[in-house]
C-alpha cells in the first residue's frame, strides 16, 4: 500500500486549440507543443501562464504513428504511414515556418548541400528523409547529444547528429547513419536513448545496454558485425522451443526473470554491433555492455486478456552535474555533463524505477490503485494516468543523484533522505477519459476523450490504493466521427509553493511525534533538491527562493530528528548544518517546557549540541542559553558536562552555575581529575584562588597532565582559526610552568596538538611576536628531546634549539624566565645531550670576565654539539653571529670543527687564543690515528712560536715540554731525532732524548 497525501501539485489548466483530434503529441523544448492529427502537425506556443496559441503548422507525408522532439538540434522527428508503408522524417529549422504554405526544402539524409543553396536553408524549414531497410517502429532522441535511435523489428539504427558547414556564417543540421545494433529474440515496442545508454522494451521484456568507446581498440575495429554477448546457458530455464508455433490449446509462458550487470548477458538476447559510418570518420562505439534484463510473465490465474499485462512508458531520465549546466538558458544542451541516469517502465498495475549508471539497482516500486494507461517520469515526480485519474507520485532520483555528486552526503557534514524511503502519492486527481500524457518543463499535456462505455467503470472505481483491473485504450485508429475529446495543458505549481504546502501539512504530525512527519518533510526536501539540480529550468530569481526553501527544509528535518526518538537521531547534526542556522537559533527552536515535572531531552538534540560545541565554532552562547545547555547535559549526558564547559562557545556561562552542577556530579563513572580541573578553571574564573589551589593539590602532577590530555581545551582553544591560550594556561605559566610544559608535551605525544601549533601557543601565551622565542618554548623543545618522541624530526628540533642558544649568546640576551632544566639535568636525562669535553672547561676558565648569566645556554649548546645525534655540518653557516673573539664563541667554533675532524685548524686557533688549553685539547682529541699530529703539527708550531717570543712565551714553552714528553714516549729514537728542530739547543732536548733512548732497554 502506498501512502496518499491530499496535496495540490497541479495548478491552472487550459485547452489546446487544436482543430482535429490529436493522434500524437509531444513537448517542444522550452516553449512549444507539437500535435499531430491526420496528415498535419501543429505547433503551439506555450509560455508560462499565458494562453496557448497556434504558432505554425506543416503537412506530413501521411498519418503520424510516432512523434519525438530533440532539444539538442531543435528538430522534430516522426514515423509516418502512407499506403501501408512507413517513413522516417526529421523536421529541421521548423521555427522558420511562418505559414502553412511557406516553402519547405526536402532532402535526403547525408546529402551535401551546395553553397548557393545554403543561404536559403537558413530561412526555411527542411525535411530530412531517412530511408531504412526495415520499417521503423519506434524512435528516441538523446537529450544530451541529439543523436537519433530508431527501433526496427530486428535492429536499432543510430543516426548521429552533425552539422554541415556551408560557409563561415552558415551551417546545416544533418544526420549520419553510424551504427546498427542487431538484436535477436526481442521485438522493440518502445526504446529510449541517452548518451550511449539504450533501453529496449517489448511487451513483457526490458533490456538496458551501454554502448562503450575504447580508443585503444578503435584502430582494429572494422565495419563488420561484431557479436558482443554470450548465449544463455540452458540452466537458466530458457527453452528456444517456445519461439516455435504451438497449438491453440496451449499457452507457453516463460518464467519471470531479473538479471543485473554481467549476469544480464545470459538473458538469451543476442546483441551485435555493426558500424556503418564512413571509414575515415571517428567511430563512437565499439562494444556493448549489458546492464539489465527483466522479463515478466502474464498472470494466467486471472484469465485476463494479453493486452492487460503489457509493459508501457519506457523512459531514460538523465540528471546532470549541477556545475555543468549552462548559465545561459539558451545554451545548447550539449554542454551538460551526465551525473546519473534512471530507467522507468511500467506494467498496468506496477511501475519500476532503476538507477543504471555506476550500479544497476532497483530504487522504487510503484503500486497503482487501478490499471494505468501511461506514465511519465520527471526529476521531481512520476505522473501516471488511468482511465479517470491523474496520479502524482514522488521519486528518489534526486536522492540518488545527490550521493553521486557530493561525497560528503551521509556524513556529519551533509545528509539526504535515503533512496530506499517509501514513495508516496501526493495527489490522485479526478480527470475523466484520460487517454495519453506527456510532460515538458512545468507542463503536463493530457488527452481526454469521453467514452460512454467507460463511465460506469468510473462510478465503480475506488480511491483505495490497491490493485485493480481495467481495460486498455488503443489510440492508433480512433474513429473519426467520435467527439468529446480535449487536449489540456496542466501547469504544475512552483516547487516552492508545493514545498510550503507540504510543510504546512506536516505540522499535523508534529504533536504525535511519528515517522510520518519525517517522511513528508523528507519528500519536501527532495522536491526542492530536485528543483535545484534541474537549474536550467529555473526562472530568474527562482533559484534564490529555492535555496531558502532548501535551508528551511533542512531546519525542519533537523527539528524532527532532534525531537523524535529514532535510530536516525544523529541526522539532526548534518541537517542543522545544511540549514545555515546558528547554534543559538537552533536552541531557540527547542521547546523547553517541562512536562510532568521532568524534562526529557532527545538524543538528536544532545548529539547536535555536543558535536557543535566540540567543533570550536566561533559562536558564543548567551549566559541564559549556556545555562540551559549545562542543565540539558546534566540531565541527559552528565559524563559530557566537563567537556561542554570547556567549549569556547560556553564562554559566557556563569561560573557559579557551572560549579554548582559540577559539585553535584557523581564522579564514579567519570574521570575525577577532569572534573577537578574543570572546577579549578571555574574557580579561577570566579577569582577564588583558594578553591583553585585546593583543587589542584587534590591530584598528583602526573594525573593533572592526564586530565589536560583528556580535555585540551582547558589550556588551548581555537577562535576564528587562531590558537588562543585559556585563562587557566595563563595562570599556570605564572604558578606552575613545569606542569604547563608537561601538559602540552602530553598533548603532542597523544596527537592532540602539532608541534607547530604548540610553538604558536607558547608564543601567544608569553606575548611574543613571531620572531621572538620565549623561554617556555625552549623548555618545551628541550622536553621534546628528553621524551624521545618518535614523530619528532630530530634535526629540525636541534636546529631550533641551537639557533636560540646562539642568538642569546650573540645578543647577550638572558632568558625571560628561569629555565626549567639546567644543562646538567639535560645531560643526565637525555642521550642527545653529551658530556662536555674536559678541555672546554680549561678554555672557559681562562676568561675571568665571562658573564655567568649566559653559562647555562653555552653549556647546553656545547652539550648538544658533543652529543651523538647532532648534525654538525648543518649548524656551521649559523655560527657567524657567535664571534670567536669571546671565549664562549671560540669554544663553540673549536667544538664544531673538532667534530668535523679539522684538528690542525683547531690547534692553530687554540695556540693563538688560548695556549693553556692546547695540551688538554691534544690529550683528549689527538688519539689513535690522530696521534701523529703531536709531532707533525703541534711540535713544529710550538717551536716556531717560541722562537718568535712574546708575552705567551712561557705558555708555549710549558706546552712544548709536555709535547716533547708525549712524543718521546710515542717515537723511536731515530724518528724522534728527525722531528726535532735542527737549530734547537741540545741541552734543552737532551733529557727527552735520553728518556727515548732508555725507553727500549726499560721495556
Amino acid at each position: 500500500m502506498v501512502q496518499l497525501y491530499n496535496l495540490h501539485p497541479f495548478g491552472s489548466q487550459q485547452v489546446v486549440p487544436c482543430k482535429l483530434e490529436p493522434e500524437q503529441f509531444c513537448g517542444g523544448g522550452r516553449d512549444a507543443l507539437f500535435v499531430a492529427s491526420g496528415c498535419k502537425v501543429e505547433a503551439f506556443a506555450v509560455a508560462g501562464q499565458e494562453l496557448c496559441r497556434p504558432r505554425c503548422a506543416f503537412s506530413t507525408l501521411g498519418r503520424v504513428l510516432r512523434l519525438a522532439y530533440s532539444e539538442a538540434g531543435d528538430y522534430l522527428v516522426a514515423i509516418e504511414e502512407k499506403n501501408k508503408a512507413t517513413f522516417l522524417r526529421a523536421y529541421v529549422n521548423w521555427r522558420s515556418k511562418r505559414t502553412e504554405n511557406s516553402r519547405v526544402c526536402i532532402r535526403m539524409v547525408g546529402h551535401n548541400v551546395e553553397a548557393p543553396f545554403g543561404e536559403t536553408f537558413k530561412d526555411q524549414m527542411s525535411i530530412v528523409e531517412m530511408p531504412l531497410s526495415e520499417a521503423p517502429l519506434c524512435i528516441s532522441c538523446c537529450p544530451v547529444k541529439g543523436d537519433l535511435l530508431v527501433g526496427c523489428t530486428n535492429e536499432l539504427v543510430l543516426f548521429s547528429l552533425k552539422y554541415q558547414i556551408i560557409n563561415e556564417e552558415c551551417s546545416v543540421l544533418d544526420f549520419e547513419r553510424s551504427l546498427i545494433i542487431h538484436i535477436d529474440n526481442i521485438a522493440p515496442v518502445e526504446i529510449s536513448f541517452c548518451v550511449g545508454y539504450v533501453a529496449v522494451m517489448s511487451d513483457l521484456e526490458v533490456l538496458i545496454l551501454k554502448l562503450e568507446s575504447d580508443p585503444k581498440s578503435g584502430e582494429n575495429v572494422n565495419h563488420h558485425p561484431q557479436k558482443t554477448n554470450k548465449p544463455m546457458k540452458q540452466a537458466e530455464g530458457i527453452c528456444n522451443e517456445t519461439l516455435q508455433p504451438e497449438p491453440d490449446d496451449f499457452v507457453i509462458c516463460q518464467k519471470p526473470m531479473e538479471l543485473l550487470g554481467e549476469k544480464s548477458e545470459q538473458s538469451g538476447v543476442s546483441v551485435t554491433l555493426e558500424s556503418i559510418g564512413l571509414a575515415d570518420e571517428k567511430i563512437k562505439y565499439f562494444h556493448v555492455q549489458h546492464l539489465l534484463y527483466r522479463r515478466f510473465a502474464p498472470d494466467i490465474s486471472s484469465y485476463v486478456l494479453s493486452d492487460d499485462i503489457k509493459l508501457h512508458s519506457l523512459q531514460l531520465l538523465p540528471i546532470y552535474q549541477t556545475g555543468s549546466l549552462p548559465s545561459d538558458r539558451k545554451s545548447s544542451s550539449q554542454e551538460k555533463e551526465l551525473l546519473s541516469l534512471f530507467c522507468f517502465f511500467s506494467l498496468p498495475h506496477v511501475g519500476y524505477l532503476y538507477m543504471v549508471v555506476k550500479s544497476v539497482e532497483l530504487m522504487s516500486v510503484y503500486q497503482y490503485p487501478e490499471k494505468s494507461q501511461q506514465a511519465v517520469l520527471t526529476p521531481q515526480f512520476l505522473h501516471v494516468i488511468t482511465s479517470n485519474y491523474l496520479q502524482c507520485y514522488t521519486v528518489r532520483c534526486s536522492a540518488a543523484a545527490a550521493r553521486e555528486e557530493d561525497p560528503y552526503v551521509d556524513t556529519t557534514l551533509k545528509a539526504c533522505p535515503p533512496v530506499s524511503m517509501d514513495v508516496c502519492a501526493l495527489r490522485i486527481q479526478l480527470f475523466i477519459g484520460l487517454k495519453a500524457i506527456c510532460h515538458f518543463k512545468n507542463h503536463i499535456i493530457l488527452l481526454t476523450k469521453a467514452d460512454p462505455e467507460t463511465i460506469p467503470e468510473r462510478k465503480e472505481s475506488s480511491k483505495r490504493l490497491g490493485s485493480k483491473k481495467g481495460t486498455s485504450v488503443n489510440l492508433r485508429t480512433p474513429p473519426a466521427a467520435e467527439a468529446g475529446w480535449n487536449l489540456y495543458i496542466v501547469n504544475t505549481i512552483s516547487s516552492v509553493q508545493l514545498y510550503k504546502e507540504m510543510v504546512d501539512y506536516s505540522n499535523t504530525y508534529k504533536t504525535a511525534k511519528t515517522q510520518s512527519c519525517i517522511h513528508l518533510l523528507s519528500e519536501a526536501h527532495l522536491l526542492v533538491r530536485a528543483a535545484l539540480m534541474d537549474a536550467c529550468q529555473l526562472e530568474p530569481g527562482e533559484k534564490a527562493e529555492l535555496v531558502e526553501a532548501f535551508k528551511d527544509s533542512c531546519a525542519h528535518l533537523g527539528d524532527c530528528y532532534s525531537r523524535l526518538d529514532t535510530q536516525y537521531s544523529h541526522l539532526a547534526l548534518p541537517y542543522y548544518k545544511m540549514s545555515g542556522l546558528s547554534m543559538a537559533e537552533v536552541l531557540a527552536r527547542v521547546d523547553w517546557a517541562v512536562e510532568d515535572g521532568s524534562q526529557k531531552y532527545e538524543r538528536g538534540l544532545i548529539f547536535y549540541i555536543n558535536h557543535s560545541l566540540y567543533e570550536n565554532l566561533d559562536e558564543e552562547l548567551s549566559e541564559e542559553l549556556a545555562a540551559k545547555v549545562v542543565q540539558m547535559f546534566y540531565v541527559a549526558e552528565p559524563k559530557q558536562l566537563p567537556h561542554i564547559l570547556c567549549s569556547p562557545s560556553m564562554k559566557n556561562i556563569d561560573p557559579l552555575t557551572a560549579m554548582s552542577y559540577l559539585r553535584k556530579l557523581d564522579t564514579s563513572g567519570l574521570s575525577s581529575v577532569l572534573v577537578t580541573l574543570t572546577k579549578a578553571a571555574m574557580a579561577l574564573k570566579m577569582g577564588d584562588l583558594d578553591v583553585h589551589r585546593n583543587e589542584m593539590k587534590s591530584h598528583s602532577e602526573m594525573k593533572l597532565v592526564c586530565g589536560f590530555i583528556l580535555e585540551p581545551r582547558l589550556l588551548i582553544q581555537q577562535r576564528k582559526g587562531q590558537m588562543v591560550p585559556t585563562e587557566f594556561a595563563v595562570h599556570l605559566k605564572e604558578t606552575q610552568p613545569g606542569l604547563l610544559v608537561a601538559s602540552v608535551l602530553g598533548l603532542q605525544k597523544n596527537n592532540k596538538i602539532a608541534i607547530e601549533e604548540a610553538d604558536s601557543f607558547f608564543k601567544v601565551l608569553c606575548g611574543k611576536d613571531e620572531d621572538t622565542i620565549p623561554q617556555l618554548l625552549v623548555d618545551f623543545w628541550e622536553a621534546l628531546l628528553v621524551a624521545r618522541l618518535p614523530d619528532v624530526v630530530l634535526q629540525e628540533l636541534f636546529f631550533k634549539l641551537t639557533s636560540q642558544y646562539i642568538w642569546r649568546l650573540s645578543k647577550k640576551q638572558p632568558p625571560d624566565t628561569i629555565p626549567l632544566r639546567t644543562s646538567e639535568d639535560l645531560i643526565n636525562t637525555c642521550s642527545h645531550y653529551g658530556l662536555i669535553n674536559p678541555w672546554v672547561n680549561v678554555l672557559l676558565s681562562s676568561d675571568t670576565l665571562g658573564d655567568k648569566n649566559f653559562m647555562e645556554d653555552l653549556s647546553k649548546l656545547q652539550s648538544l654539539i658533543c652529543g651523538p645525534s647532532f648534525d654538525i655540518a648543518s649548524i656551521i653557516p649559523f655560527l657567524e653571529p657567535l664571534s670567536e673573539d669571546t671565549v664562549a664563541g671560540l669554544s663553540v667554533h673549536v667544538l664544531c670543527y673538532t667534530r668535523l675532524k679539522e684538528y690542525e685548524q683547531c690547534i692553530d686557533r687554540l695556540l693563538e687564543r688560548c695556549p693553556e688549553a692546547v695540551i688538554p685539547y691534544a690529550n683528549h682529541e689527538l688519539k689513535e690515528e690522530n696521534r701523529t699530529l703531536w709531532w707533525k703539527k703541534l711540535l713544529p708550531e710550538l717551536c716556531q712560536r717560541i722562537k718568535r717570543g712574546g708575552e705567551k712565551y712561557q705558555l708555549y714553552l710549558s706546552s712544548l715540554k709536555e709535547t716533547l714528553s708525549v712524543v718521546a714516549v710515542e717515537l723511536e729514537l731515530r724518528d724522534f731525532l728527525n722531528v726535532l728542530p735542527e737549530d734547537g739547543t741540545a741541552a734543552f732536548f737532551l733529557p727527552y732524548l735520553l728518556y727515548c733512548s732508555r725507553k727500549k732497554s726499560l721495556t
